[in-house]
């Protein structure tokens, strides 16, 4: 295994740990992959706040005002996301990157989804940053996480699925110690998806060959930035 560290400045509020198994064949293929991981503790999430709302009608405009519907697929950030899509077998044509997606909704004219504040708060920090981003309920994770290849014929239910999916073996998977938990870097399972009842958090700042771990560390900074503001929490210190 490898695993990702890199010190950063951030608020007391939340500890950025940055650390997340990478399995040792994921790493052989795609050595510039890096994941950093937020924990943020005893946090309250709501349905909605009105502050959020009148702050994501903000985001929504910048977003408006600097990209392009024709040529937001050129943009590094994406172009880079969309190249790990292809060679995981996955058309980004069709399954467009997280914040890509996110940000073609707005310049198309859609609404962004309202969750529950802390998934709204994260995709605000995805969309103004380029960077896919993952949460999970840190309450029903188990032991170490690791980012892997899936094993052909491991199911999976993502969040609004019926039924579990078969996977084939090609996919890149994020799990914990006994069940999946993503399929990388785009879907997250539902079991361990954020409600109003969480109150502890794993957030995964996703990244992908060709994005640099800098640009990884500033998304996280704006992911905190975003989630204090709206969901308050407290930190944990790291020995």
């Amino acid at each position: 295994m490898v695993e990702s560290h890199k010190a950063i400045d951030i608020p007391r509020e939340i500890v950025i740990e940055m650390v997340l198994k990478i399995s040792a064949d994921l790493e052989e293929r795609f050595p510039g992959l890096r994941v950093l991981v937020v924990h943020a503790n005893e946090i309250r999430v709501e349905r909605e706040k009105v502050e959020l709302q009148q702050f994501k009608e903000k985001v929504i405009e910048e977003i408006k005002r600097t990209y392009d519907l024709a040529t937001v697929k050129d943009v590094p950030i994406f172009r880079a996301y969309r190249d790990f899509f292809w060679r995981v077998g996955i058309d980004p044509t069709k399954v467009r990157p997280a914040a890509e997606a996110l940000i073609r909704r707005v310049l198309a004219g859609k609404q962004i989804p309202t969750i529950n504040t802390l998934v709204d708060a994260y995709n605000l920090a995805s969309i103004k940053t380029g960077i896919a981003m993952g949460a999970f309920d840190a309450d029903k994770l188990r032991g170490d996480l690791e980012l892997r290849f899936a094993r052909e014929g491991e199911k999976f239910v993502g969040i609004g699925m019926d039924e579990p999916i078969e996977l084939k073996g090609n996919e890149i998977v994020g799990a914990d110690a006994e069940k999946l938990i993503a399929i990388y870097p785009y879907r997250d399972a539902d079991g361990t998806r954020v409600t109003e009842a969480t109150k502890n958090v794993v957030l995964l700042i996703c990244g992908a060959p060709g994005i640099e771990e800098e640009i990884l560390g500033r998304a996280a900074q704006v992911a905190i930035e975003y989630i204090t503001r709206f969901c308050g929490g407290e930190g944990r210190s790291e020995t």
